[in-house]
């Protein structure tokens, strides 16, 4: 009589458990897992959802998006009521997210980033100074008076998103050094346009309520200094500075960069410490584990844990953290949601040349390609001439001409500005968004056919 062998037991990594469809779902995910990681993604995504909402915004459902857009929500506290539409609630709220990620970001790049040496950000600093001067003048000079004249700092903003992802899909025809000199550039350009927001696209200022913001910001700073290292105090008296700063004028979501210039960019521990305090935890992780025994019944070995994570956590930088746990909120709802509620512009076909014609598109439009690439590509040769900074490792002047063209790339914070110079004027705002959408789509596709060719030999 024969037995036939039993088919031995699927191999088991030692120590490690895992749950019934654990590993099925593993590899079922782990592919979109590094597509939503990659950095071209969130600009896919951006594309994608501002399609969707000209489609529509020019379909059977324009009034259903319409409707959608101007829905009021609103939240009532006893007598106390703050109510907005859709737009508003976007515009203004959900935005602050993506300031105080732009915030975190300034506050990195100065400390520890490509700004922190003078000598490396001299060149960048420079072309995004050009790069937004430059496009203000021509919107200016086709727009000089009247309310029109209130768009001049449309065309200033570069959309960081957009322009890395194009430098990203050139994969070895670009230098990494060009990807790093953008950064920066995007990083200044989205600095000045927050300076142009604060001191220029705000309302009749409430001296009570931007008093009170100044005491809230002084608490934020009071927690720095007081070593407060926990993220939700930081979070509730941002969310009242954002109260505040929208009672008082100024635009709310400055509250965002000015919260996260208070965080904490400095760890409990340092390196040295943290890496002797681990090797401490660690033996006595090793003295109070007991074969087969679970970690649920270990009131010690519970313990070392929880300290190995406290200490982790110590040892890394709130800013640090903070920053990168909001990179794909913002990335993947922040900013497409915006695009979806801004980015709808019903086209109308008869029209369409007078639309084009218009000072105000022709100041966005010309203001984003030619501005941009005038600006960038001239403030970098001027430098370069005077002696003020340095092309990047590896890079050449060509390249950098590419990069001023792919700073015409202006849709998130161009549309941002444009809702607030023109709120209330809807013939402007469809100007303006057709010229952003326009001028975005040239720069982003002449940059990269540009620096596509004057990479030929990098490939």
């Amino acid at each position: 009589m024969t037995h036939q062998k039993s088919k031995p037991a699927a191999p088991r990594e030692k120590g490690i458990f895992f749950a019934p469809w654990e590993k099925t779902f593993d590899k079922a995910f782990t592919p979109f897992e590094e597509f939503i990681h990659r950095q071209t993604t969130s600009g896919l995504l951006l594309m994608a959802s501002a399609i969707l909402a000209m489609v529509l915004a020019n379909s059977l459902f324009a009034d259903a998006y319409r409707h959608l857009v101007h829905t009021p929500l609103g939240v009532t506290l006893g007598g106390w009521v703050l109510e907005k539409t859709l737009h508003h609630w976007v515009n203004d709220g959900l935005m602050a997210l993506f300031f105080f990620l732009v915030g975190l970001e300034l506050k990195r790049e100065f400390l520890v980033g490509e700004l922190a040496d003078p000598h490396q950000a001299a060149l960048p600093i420079v072309a995004a100074i050009g790069g937004m001067v430059v496009p203000a003048l021509i919107y200016f000079a086709l727009n000089p008076e009247g309310d029109a004249a209130r768009g001049w700092g449309i065309p200033m903003a570069t959309d960081i998103a957009f322009a890395i992802g194009a430098l990203v899909l050139l994969a070895k025809r670009v230098p990494k050094a060009l990807i790093t000199f953008l950064v920066a550039l995007a990083i200044v350009d989205d600095l000045g346009a927050v300076v142009v927001i604060a001191f220029f696209y705000t309302h009749e200022l409430v001296w009570q309520a931007l008093a009170l913001a100044a005491v809230l910001l002084g608490g934020l700073v009071a927690l720095n200094l007081a070593g407060i290292r926990q993220p939700m105090p930081y979070f509730i008296l941002g969310a009242l500075l954002w109260l505040a700063l929208l009672k008082s004028g100024v635009h709310a979501t400055l509250a965002g960069v000015l919260t996260a210039f208070t965080i904490p960019a400095r760890p409990k521990y340092d390196p040295e410490l943290f890496g002797a305090h681990v090797k401490t935890l660690m033996a006595r992780f090793d003295v109070s584990h007991k074969p087969g025994e679970s970690i649920m019944t270990n009131d010690a070995l519970r313990a070392v844990t929880h300290a190995l994570e406290k200490s982790v956590r110590k040892v890394e930088t709130p800013l640090q953290r903070l920053e990168h746990g909001l990179h794909l909120p913002v990335a993947f709802l922040v900013i497409p949601v915006f695009a979806l509620i801004n980015a709808g512009i019903p086209i109308d076909m008869a029209g369409l040349g007078a639309t084009l014609a218009h000072p105000v598109t022709l100041g966005v439009g010309l203001g984003l390609v030619l501005g941009k690439f005038i600006g960038i590509a001239g403030a970098c040769w001027l430098a370069l001439r005077l002696g003020i900074g340095e092309l990047p490792a590896g890079t050449r002047f060509t390249q950098i001409a590419g990069v001023a063209l792919l700073g015409g790339i202006g849709f998130t914070m161009a549309i941002f500005i444009a809702e607030l110079g023109f709120e209330g004027q809807p013939e402007y705002l469809l100007m303006t968004k057709t010229g952003v959408l326009i001028a975005s789509l040239l720069a982003g596709v002449s940059g990269f056919f540009w620096l596509w060719l004057a990479g030929r030999d990098q490939s």
